[in-house]
């Protein structure tokens, strides 16, 4: 799909120097893949102490039975 974008040149100097893209198209996507996998982190770390387990919750039997 190609699309139009205007990016500070600057910092996409910067940003190719510092990875190892060769192109453009290459580093955008990859700066895309870092930014979802970011996000989906994050909405995994919300989830955090949101999950209440039963007291006797034995997770090494668990392993075990697997």
């Amino acid at each position: 799909m190609a699309t139009n974008l205007e990016i500070d040149e600057n910092l996409l100097q910067e940003a190719l120097s510092l990875c190892e893209h060769s192109t453009a198209d290459r580093l955008i996507e990859a700066a895309l893949r870092e930014y979802i996998q970011r996000r989906k982190q994050l909405k995994v770390l919300e989830l955090f102490g949101m999950i209440d387990y039963e007291e006797d919750y034995d997770y090494k039997q668990q392993r075990q039975t697997r």
